[in-house]
Order: structure tokens, then sequence, then C-alpha cells
């Protein structure tokens, strides 16, 4: 029997605290909405926050992680860049990232992507449908064909993101809009995966299929046995060259 998955669900944790009106969708913080339900389905969780020390991202923790869930918005510029470059090679050295909603603007992600990751958006309280356009994808186990919510922001393309290497969700907006908006890539050994829905006053955390997402792209990003890599001078051929 395989041992259960280890996560870590990091939340910038400051709209929560200073808003009553999200305090009263998020009383625990979004990181908490994500994780409760993450055990639920058997994952061992733990959070993590922007004002512990070391952003609760310490060596240990990353290395005891095998997929880190990250939601950012109001104070991306906060996150230590030292703590940014931890996480990175992390990734690069096989743990997965799942980056939700406005962390698309988070520093990490960005560093990941090497691109602006801009896009358009707009709050208007519209309708979003999510089509699955992979649907054999482990991402998009157990959903219909698309998943609606009812009231949501938009986020519209152009998004500035590198191609992704598949493409498993695109989004129709009421105001007509599009976006892609699940994403996933390859870094090194480390797998990313960016998922649209979510927002601070809004209660898309508590969506089943939303939670369904989330918890499907754990185990997608997870870690796999495999070969090390090895780069740089590698003066030992295999075979025996001539002369």
């Amino acid at each position: 029997m395989s041992n259960p998955l280890r996560v870590t669900v990091w939340n910038e944790f400051r709209h929560e605290r200073r808003g009553p009106e999200i305090a009263a969708v998020y009383p625990d913080g979004i990181h908490n909405a994500i994780a409760s339900h993450l055990r639920t389905e058997g994952m061992l969780v733990r959070t993590a926050t922007l004002d512990e020390p070391e952003h609760g991202l310490t060596d240990d923790v990353l290395a005891d992680s095998d997929v880190l869930i990250w939601w950012g918005h109001m104070a991306h510029g906060d996150v230590r860049d030292e703590i940014v470059d931890r996480v990175y090679a992390r990734v690069l050295d096989g743990m997965g990232l799942i980056a939700l909603h406005s962390a698309h603007f988070s520093k990490i992600f960005k560093k990941l992507m090497g691109t602006s990751c801009d896009l358009k958006w707009r709050e208007a309280g519209e309708k979003e449908r999510i089509w699955v356009i992979e649907p054999g994808h482990p991402i998009a186990q157990g959903l219909g064909e698309y998943i609606e919510i009812p009231h949501c922001e938009m986020y519209g393309e152009r998004f500035d993101i590198p191609d992704p290497d598949t493409l498993v969700f695109v989004s129709w907006f009421q105001g007509g809009e599009v976006f892609r908006s699940g994403c996933c890539y390859h870094r090194n050994k480390g797998k990313v995966f960016y998922f649209r829905p979510g927002h601070e006053s809004l209660p898309i955390f508590r969506h089943p299929d939303v939670l369904r997402v989330i918890a499907n792209a754990v185990r997608w990003a997870a870690p796999v046995s495999g070969p090390g890599l090895q780069f740089g001078h590698h003066p030992e051929p295999l075979e025996p060259l001539p002369g």
C-alpha cells in the first residue's frame, strides 16, 4: 500500500484577516477550506501562510511536501525572493506545484513560466462555464462535460503564459470572454498545474467540482520514482570510445 500524499497548502492569508465580509466566507482561511477537503481524500495536509517565519516554507517543510498548493492575491510582492528560489529548486527536483486563481501573478509562478503571466479581468459577478477539453486527462476524472460557477471574477485572454504541455480546461464567461483555465506544465522533474477558479470573496473553494479538480491535480502533480537528472561535464562514456 502506497504512503499518503503529503500536501502543503500555502495562502498569504491577508484578505480573510482584514475584511469581515471575506472572513464570513472563509472564517478559517482559504488554505483551511482546501486542506480540510484534501484530508477527506486521505492526504496528509499541512498549511503555511505568508506571515509565518520563512513564510512557513522551511527547507524541512518543502522536503516533506509532495505537492505545494499556492494561493495569493494582494501580497505577491511581500514574498521573499530567497523563499521563491527555494520553492523553485524543489519544483525542479520533483515537487508538484498547483497555482490557483490570482496565483498567476505570484513570483513563483512567473519564475516557472518565464513570462509576465498578465491577463484581462473584470469583477461583475458573472457566470463561468469551465469546459473539459481533455476528458481523458487524470485531472478531469469524475467531472461532467463542464463545471458551472454561477458568480465569479472574469479572467480573459490574452493570458501571457507559455503554451501549456496539456490544456485541460477552457473557460467561457457570460460577458463573452474565454480563458485557458487549466494548464499543465513540466519543469525538469516537477509538474505544475494552473487552475483559474477561485476568489477571496466568493465561496468557489467550496464548489465540489473545483475541490475535485484540486484533489485530482494533487495526484497528477505528485512526484514519481525515476532516474536522477545529470547535467554538466560527463567524462565517463557508457561505451568505449575509439582511440
